[in-house]
């Protein structure tokens, strides 16, 4: 026996239904510094409340077309939703553990360490770079090119504001002056930010680009590529118009070319069977001397145009035709 279903669990069904239809989807956008709220992804929810503190990751190479750095995983955090836009932070960075498993090998040494900076604008971030040398090395080599690279890592901060910190971490700038830096007292195969992490936010730079500012951009560059797809769709269509019509001076001059020749045939076909009716009229006239039935039907039918008789009907209407 089917169970009955209660009033409250098809209400309940119908706005649950209901939900979706209440989604809406937001754009979600990079920070203002250093990317200019560039699109970066999309999202569904029913409020800016369940959009606020999700997390987007993507890859650099989605994020920037850097193919070389489709193993870097980039991580956004939602911050505010303004409107139809969700604006994020970049809160770290990291490498995918296969590719890092790839680059240690057995005969190889491995320099890792844990920075702790503060940039100029109040960002508290952790990085952990990692060194990979050509040969393994002893413990104090290790622990030189640890302080070096700790060194480094450390001043550059202290000078840097968290967006110029972003960008040299993403397009390796501060990885090559590690190697620069290490590279004096032992070789090395490879260096990198293996991963950032934000702790602590700092002072908001407000400078750039607004938002509205970005928005009549990306209007003005979405008209932009509808002109042009536009203007290329009409100018594919009128080359197919081209080639399909026909160049009309040609035909004219053509036929002007072809009306002497013609006429010229014309002519000796009209005087022709005016001379050859009276051979044929001589060669009709000794009809009885010649055998028809053995003569196929169009030669039956020539002979009866030579002297102006019907030519339709069988063979046989022919021959007695012939035979009058």
């Amino acid at each position: 026996m089917a169970k009955k279903v209660s009033v409250k669990a098809r209400s309940a069904a119908r706005k649950q239904r209901d939900k979706w239809k209440m989604k809406r989807w937001y754009t979600i956008r990079a920070p203002r510094n250093p990317w200019e709220f560039k699109k970066i992804g999309e999202t569904l929810g029913e409020s800016d409340e369940h959009i606020m503190d999700r997390v987007y990751e993507m890859t650099q190479q989605e994020f920037n077309g850097d193919f070389t750095k489709m193993h870097v995983i980039l991580r956004f955090r939602v911050t505010e939703c303004v409107g139809q836009d969700a604006l994020t932070t970049f809160i770290g960075h990291h490498h995918q553990t296969d590719h890092i498993r790839r680059q240690i090998r057995r005969y190889r040494g491995k320099v890792d360490d844990v920075v702790d900076v503060v940039s100029t604008d109040g960002y508290l971030i952790r990085l952990k770079p990692l060194i990979i040398t050509q040969k393994r090395v002893q413990t104090s080599i290790k622990q030189a090119m640890r302080a070096k690279a700790r060194e480094l890592i450390v001043a550059f901060a202290a000078k840097s504001t968290y967006a110029k910190i972003q960008t040299q971490i993403l397009d390796g700038t501060m990885e090559e002056e590690i190697r620069k830096a290490v590279k004096p007292i032992y070789p090395v195969k490879s260096v990198a930010i293996r991963k950032s992490q934000l702790l602590q936010e700092g002072v908001i730079n407000e400078k750039g680009k607004t938002l509205d500012e970005i928005h009549s951009e990306e209007a003005r560059s979405d008209a932009e590529v509808k002109a042009k797809k536009a203007a290329a769709l009409a100018s594919a269509m009128e080359d197919e118009e081209e080639e399909d019509v026909v160049d009309a001076p040609s035909i004219i001059a053509a036929a002007e070319a072809m009306e002497p020749a013609s006429e010229k045939a014309a002519a000796p076909a009209k005087e022709a069977p005016a001379e050859a009716a009276e051979p044929v009229a001589e060669k009709a006239a000794p009809a009885a001397d010649v055998d028809h039935s053995s003569m196929t039907v169009a030669e039956l039918k020539a002979l009866l145009k030579a002297a102006g008789k019907p030519v339709s009907g069988k063979k046989a209407d022919l021959i007695a035709r012939l035979n009058e």
